[in-house]
């Protein structure tokens, strides 16, 4: 069998004897087809979504009478597909409303500033250039605004342009997230709208290691309830959430209250995405590609999907092209001092929830996983990056295409030349259940 991993704007691929391989776990969204024959397939399903709001008026009756309406939406680390929902949204805002003040606000979270270019990217030469787009600072205390006390303990301070608006509006898509349930919907608030502090309030220790805090849940999982509260606390009034396929186009679209539509598009993925659980000796999987694969941190993801369908003790292979390095010295200089997750975890846990150090949460996930197994990973990074990170580079890389070599790596590894193998292409995109 021959298998190929989305990596960067490519992919890679290696070939398994058809006797080892237990099973191929992917998301049935990736060749998922709506139900269109327009030429426009995708601003149908966003103007459809508009017109049939879930639990909720029209966006457009919503905004008579408003002043000032603040639509947030994604970074340029998320594949949300702003320049086809963005000015559906808008035109449908301004038929309510045409003298509505409109501010676009960025929600970043705790990312770094976008640039021009990639503003431009998102959008579209018309709105980035015609529209009013904020991009939310996290550490700029002069523009935020505490509305209270999460229920993790932790002061809840968003942006105050969206205190501030008469109608606060968030766009979206919806994904499977390894420790929230899902993207999309009240993330939009937090993290993505949040004071740096909140965020790390939500991310504590505490709840990551939560038993419900895992990929696809959301009862019962204490980060999305802050997130809930800090969406409702914020007046969040309408949300517009798209589901994606493996191209980053829109399959389905969901619109209306912000969480009961929110909860209409999960359920919507996880019909799709929910795929029961085939253990191996070595799980081969990859982080869906640009732009979710360009550093290391992110590729934690797509190992927890890894996780969830490998025997005791196999080997993880991940392939993601990290173009971007790391990301972030937080996550990198943890290894500078102790390269036994042991200690970075037991480092992690003594902390209470207002003790939460910036990307902790990733670390700790990172540590639960390198605590049970070995991860081979293929990536355009120098190999000694690799092996600072507790991890093995594949052998090869940067310069190889095929992961063949991090395969039989993965078997020395083992001590097994016929070790089963599970492959998860796309190790974000899927709930292993």
């Amino acid at each position: 069998m021959k298998v190929s991993i989305p990596y960067g704007k490519s992919s890679v691929s290696c070939e398994i004897p058809d006797a080892r391989v237990r099973g191929v776990l992917y998301s049935h969204a990736h060749d998922y087809k709506a139900n269109s024959r327009s030429p426009n397939p995708e601003t149908d399903l966003v103007r459809e979504a508009l017109e049939a709001p879930v639990d909720s008026p029209p966006l457009r009756e919503l905004a008579r009478g408003k002043h000032r309406v603040v639509v947030i939406t994604s970074d340029h680390t998320r594949p949300v597909p702003s320049a086809v929902t963005i000015p559906v949204l808008l035109k449908e805002i301004r038929a309510g409303n045409p003298e509505v003040e409109v501010t676009i606000l960025v929600a970043t979270g705790m990312h770094r500033d976008m640039t021009k270019e990639e503003i431009a990217a998102r959008f579209g030469a018309e709105v980035a250039a015609g529209e009013k787009i904020a991009v939310h600072d996290s550490h700029d205390d002069a523009n935020l605004v505490s509305l209270g006390t999460l229920p993790s303990g932790g002061e809840l301070v968003i942006n105050r342009l969206a205190v501030d608006c008469d109608l606060l509006v968030a766009e979206g898509f919806i994904e499977p997230h390894f420790f929230a349930g899902f993207s999309g919907g009240r993330k939009a608030v937090l993290p993505g709208i949040a004071g740096y502090r909140t965020v790390l309030a939500n991310h504590c220790a505490e709840f990551i290691s939560h038993d419900r805090a895992r990929t696809g849940i959301l009862d019962g999982n204490p980060i999305h309830g802050d997130m809930i509260f800090a969406a409702k606390a914020a007046k969040l009034a309408f949300i517009l959430n798209v589901v994606l396929n493996a191209d980053k186009k829109i399959i389905a679209a969901f619109a209306g209250d912000t969480d009961a539509a929110h909860r209409r598009g999960c359920d919507f993925l996880k019909e799709l995405a929910g795929v029961k659980s085939v253990p191996a000796d070595i799980v081969i999987t990859g982080n869906g590609g640009y732009p979710l694969d360009q550093n290391i941190y992110q590729a934690v993801k797509c190992m927890t999907g890894a996780e969830a369908s490998i025997n005791p003790g196999g080997v993880i292979v991940v392939a993601s092209e990290c173009s971007d390095g790391h990301g972030g010295a937080a996550f990198y200089d943890t290894f500078r001092d102790t390269r036994s997750p042991e200690e970075v975890m037991r480092a992690i846990c003594a902390r209470g929830r207002n003790e939460t150090l910036p990307d902790q949460w990733q670390i700790q996930i990172f540590m639960r996983i390198l605590l049970k197994h070995k991860v081979i990973l293929a990536a355009s990074v120098p190999p000694e990056m690799i092996e600072h990170l507790g991890m093995i580079p594949a052998p090869g890389f940067p310069s190889a295409s095929s992961l063949d070599a991090a395969l039989a790596a993965a078997g020395r590894i083992l001590g097994k030349d016929d070790a089963s193998v599970t492959v998860i292409p796309d190790g974000v995109a899927v709930i292993v259940e």
